[in-house]
């Protein structure tokens, strides 16, 4: 007997399958992280091991107490953002600049952790204000995501009016949107970021989508650098950057979403052979794929219409 015709006797909900396969996808992850990161993790412990032998006894004067202070010193001075190279001084993380980056990290939830308030009345206010910057920080990047929405499918609708191809213009529209963004906060941010990070384009874009999805490891950090001097727009450049790109990454992830609801209800189909499935529970009656189709072309109207302001 088919796995299809099992899977329809046996009456498996669609909410299990969908479970099962993102089970199988963070475990082939896992599995492929695993294979990548550990060898060269064992590695790495190797090599500071070995490092810490030769300079232990390089340093005759230096014993475990002593390194032990010296890595609690360069661990402090990494958190304020202060440089160990040579005399000069540092203003530290905690500048206007910076502090603001901080603020925009806070709300947007990137969290590289790089810094992070260390006094209790700077802890208690940064629980107060992401409490109430958080979800005015979802409206603020809906509605603009809502105002790139209705440009893009205004450019679509010109452009249908002149083609008279509906299907083709809006491929064509979705498709130069996707990359002028993708150019736009992907492309042009790794040329700055490697010239003023000295990072690879590899870094630099691996960088972009890990802050832009709101990931933060915080391995890599822009304008954190104590050894370097940035120029003052750029940090507001880099604000800026997250705003708008955090919006437009936002809509991309909601069609990608779009678009695996559209695969799921088609799938649904075929499992059972072409035939209307059952009702779920929350299901609508006559929920078929061209009901789900008018509704989503009359929520596109709905969002033609410029938010009121």
């Amino acid at each position: 007997m088919r796995i299809k015709e099992i899977c329809k006797y046996a009456r498996v909900p669609s909410i299990l399958l969908l479970g099962v396969v993102y089970l199988i996808y963070v475990l082939i992850g896992g599995i492929v992280f695993w294979k990548l990161e550990g060898d060269l993790g064992k590695k790495d412990i190797g090599l500071l091991l070995s490092a810490k032998k030769k300079l232990l006894s390089r340093y005759t004067c230096l014993n475990q107490e002593g390194l032990e202070a010296v890595a609690v010193v360069v661990q402090d001075a990494s958190k304020v953002g202060l440089s160990l190279k040579g005399n000069k001084t540092s203003d530290g993380f905690w500048k206007f600049t910076s502090s603001a980056v901080f603020a925009a990290t806070v709300v947007t939830t990137i969290g590289y952790g790089n810094i992070s308030p260390r006094t209790t009345t700077g802890q208690i206010f940064c629980v107060f204000f992401a409490v109430f910057g958080i979800p005015l920080n979802m409206v603020v990047l809906n509605r603009v995501g809502k105002y790139m929405l209705v440009i893009e499918r205004k450019i679509s609708e010109f452009l249908e009016k002149k083609t008279k191809r509906k299907r083709c213009t809006r491929f064509l529209v979705h498709l130069v949107s996707y990359l002028s963004g993708a150019v736009l906060f992907f492309v042009v941010p790794m040329i700055v970021f490697q010239l003023h990070e000295g990072w690879t384009f590899s870094q630099a874009i691996y960088y972009c989508f890990i802050t832009l999805s709101t990931i933060g490891f915080g391995d890599f950090v822009a304008d954190s650098n104590p050894d370097k001097v940035y120029p003052e727009w750029y940090s507001v450049l880099m604000a800026t950057w997250i705003f708008f790109g955090l919006a437009w990454l936002a809509l991309a992830i909601n069609h990608s979403i779009d678009i695996l609801e559209r695969l799921n209800t088609h799938s649904r189909l075929w499992w059972n052979g072409g035939q209307k499935q059952e009702e779920e529970p929350g299901s609508v009656e006559g929920d078929t794929p061209e009901t789900q189709e008018t509704q989503v072309e009359e929520e596109d109207v709905e969002v033609k219409k410029p938010p009121i302001t």
